[in-house]
């Protein structure tokens, strides 16, 4: 009897639920070294624009009023060091939003397949050598996840002192592949215009060459290129760039860029930045407000 009251009450309405767009950005990975694969991007989830990986536009997220939520900005992978791979970058987070930081480029080795292949991530990292069974031979590329990015890739080089490896994915592209004596262009970036303007971010770091290096991806997404003589580039600061590879004695490969989270909403809103974030808010414009964090571990909330 109770039921059939509360179901029939006049005039009930729910609360609408209040909505943010989003865009989380994680570190780009490192470089590769001694003649190393280029860094993954950052994994890049967004409700505006674009999101990574070639995947569907990701829906805003509801919020309640003065209610925490997490945000985290995560560092860009260091560079590799003597035979080892690249370090990945660090997770991005926002409330239940993770995107996982970009695989760190291979590096070449005498003997630790797995230091020789592409880092796992948002963007997989590209693949160095390892020597096996009295052979130079390519590693394997890293793989991406899905809606976040795209993988590294390999090399078509028969190494011979003519390495060329592979070339770091990024959010909207592959990781190209090395050839003989030339590193693999690293993957595009995806534009987004939910800061009010376009802007480009995840792009793949270059791999590395004998003799030719590479470009890291286009679009000013924080690629970079790897070769020789030249050093492996870092990603750009909170552009989630995957970072150049370098040819061991000749160069130093880069570290990968850090990222960003930016959040939308209702002019209406207010929000507080909480302690351990670095971030700054614009607007209103055009009914919103957008905030950009681009450091740091902490809270926010919006009353």
């Amino acid at each position: 009897m109770i039921g059939a009251i509360t179901a029939g009450v006049i005039g009930f309405n729910p609360v609408p639920p209040i909505l943010v767009d989003y865009l989380v950005l994680a570190g780009g990975g490192g470089g590769g070294t001694s003649i190393g694969g280029g860094g993954g991007a950052g994994g890049f989830r967004c409700t505006v624009t674009a999101t990574g990986g070639g995947g569907s536009l990701e829906p805003a997220t509801g919020i309640a009023k003065s209610t925490n939520y997490t945000v985290t900005v995560g560092a860009g992978g260091a560079k590799a060091v003597s035979s080892t791979r690249a370090s990945n970058g660090a997770n991005s987070v926002f409330s239940t939003i993770t995107s996982l930081g970009g695989g760190g480029g291979g590096s070449a080795t005498t003997a630790d397949v797995p230091n020789a292949s592409g880092g796992t991530g948002g963007s997989g990292g590209g693949a160095g050598y390892h020597f096996t069974s009295s052979a130079w031979r390519i590693g394997d590329a890293g793989s991406a996840t899905t809606g976040q990015g795209f993988a590294g890739n390999t090399s078509t080089a028969s190494p011979t002192n003519s390495f060329g490896c592979g070339g770091g994915g990024g959010a909207g592209a592959a990781g190209g592949q090395g050839s003989t004596n030339t590193g693999g262009n690293g993957g595009n970036g995806v534009a987004t215009s939910i800061s009010g303007s376009s802007v480009t971010y995840g792009g793949g770091g270059g791999g590395a060459g004998n003799t030719t290096g590479s470009s890291g991806g286009t679009g000013g997404g924080g690629g970079s290129a790897g070769g020789d003589p030249s050093n492996g580039t870092s990603g750009t600061a909170n552009r989630g760039g995957g970072a150049g590879g370098a040819r061991g004695g000749a160069g130093t490969p880069g570290d990968g860029g850090s990222g960003i989270v930016i959040l939308k909403y209702a002019d209406t809103l207010t929000i507080t930045i909480g302690a351990g974030l670095t971030g700054s808010t614009a607007g209103p414009s055009g009914g919103f407000k957008t905030t950009t964090i681009t450091a740091g571990t902490g809270n926010v909330s919006w009353v």
